[in-house]
């Protein structure tokens, strides 16, 4: 098992920054990479960014594009996921997700072990 713990959601106003982080404990050797997702309210979850802890490309969805950056301290088995310009429509809660078994790094269904997830709000 890996337990997957948020921080660092909270409120800001448009055009803001914020830093949520993930970190991961238990069988955290069993995880090749790392994701990003978020869920608005009456939205469906949608991809935001993922990484691979062995390093290499990240990966991010267009609307975030250009804006976030995704980063990982391998040391402190944790993800970081760097927000800045946020929009209004960037409010949403927030999951942090590690893949085990394979698939793309931008299907949900992918990822075995998720976190319960940071409240970002942004307002305009």
């Amino acid at each position: 098992q890996v337990q997957l713990v948020e921080s660092g959601g909270g409120l800001v106003q448009a055009g803001g920054s914020l830093r949520l982080s993930c970190a991961a404990s238990g069988r955290t050797f069993s995880s090749d990479a790392m994701g990003w997702f978020r869920q608005a309210p009456g939205k469906e979850r949608e991809f935001v960014a993922a990484s691979r802890w062995s390093g290499g490309s990240s990966y991010y969805a267009d609307s975030v594009k250009g804006r976030f950056t995704i980063s990982r301290d391998n040391a402190k088995n944790t993800v970081y996921l760097q927000m800045n310009s946020l929009k209004p429509e960037d409010t949403a809660v927030y999951y942090c997700a590690a893949r085990a078994r394979g698939g793309s790094l931008r299907y949900g269904e992918s990822y075995d072990y998720w976190g319960q997830g940071t409240q970002v709000t942004v307002s305009s």
